[in-house]
């Protein structure tokens, strides 16, 4: 017996209902089975990798402009709304993540693997940072952050205003408060305590 055209999308429906019926008796079987079985129901959704462009006229490593719609991947932020925290990290193909501050950006960098799936650590090229003062590019690992000043960061608490130079950041320091701190001696156990964003699950 065939059915009419009418009855097609309300039976292609029901299988879907009923499809879906069937693996959630599954899973919920599967939990009541296995008390240790943990459900959420969290759904985080990562932003990817801008892709180089090579019609830019950029160099393959070297800063990009922050895309409008660029989002952060730890905090889901819009990074070109708060261009003087902002931070980015190019991989060795030209892709871009983008950080709307630099606390956002170590905790990438510390566990890149919760954020990223494509790319590792090898992977990576250059990361840079944005100078509080000046507002140009500079590579993270030679530029200066200040830990505990009066400042806030785009989510309205603490962050790590950075600076190309340790004079300017001992300035800011003064003026301010806080710790002058060089690349190396901000440590995954300093970004944990400050960092925010320790309930994504990724």
């Amino acid at each position: 017996m065939r059915l009419s055209a009418r009855l097609l999308p309300l039976v292609g429906v029901m299988f879907a209902l009923a499809m879906a019926a069937v693996l959630l008796l599954t899973y919920g079987t599967q939990a009541a089975r296995d008390p240790d079985l943990v459900v959420t129901n969290e759904l985080c959704i990562v932003a990817p990798a801008t892709p180089y462009d090579s019609s830019s006229g950029q160099a393959m490593r070297a800063p990009k402009p922050i895309p409008a719609d660029a989002r952060c991947p730890v905090c889901g932020m819009y990074p070109a709304r708060t261009p003087r925290w902002a931070a980015q990290t190019v991989f060795r193909d030209g892709a871009s993540h983008f950080f709307d501050s630099p606390i956002d950006l170590f905790v990438f960098l510390q566990r890149m693997d919760r954020y990223n799936k494509r790319y590792v650590q090898e992977d990576l090229a250059v990361s840079y940072v944005t100078d509080f003062e000046t507002g140009q590019w500079i590579e993270a690992q030679r530029a200066y952050f200040v830990q505990g000043s009066t400042v806030m960061g785009p989510m309205r608490d603490a962050d790590l205003p950075a600076f190309s130079t340790r004079k300017s950041a001992d300035v800011f320091s003064r003026g301010r408060g806080g710790k002058v701190l060089a690349f190396k001696q901000v440590t995954p156990e300093l970004i944990q305590s400050m960092n925010r964003n320790t309930h994504h699950r990724h």
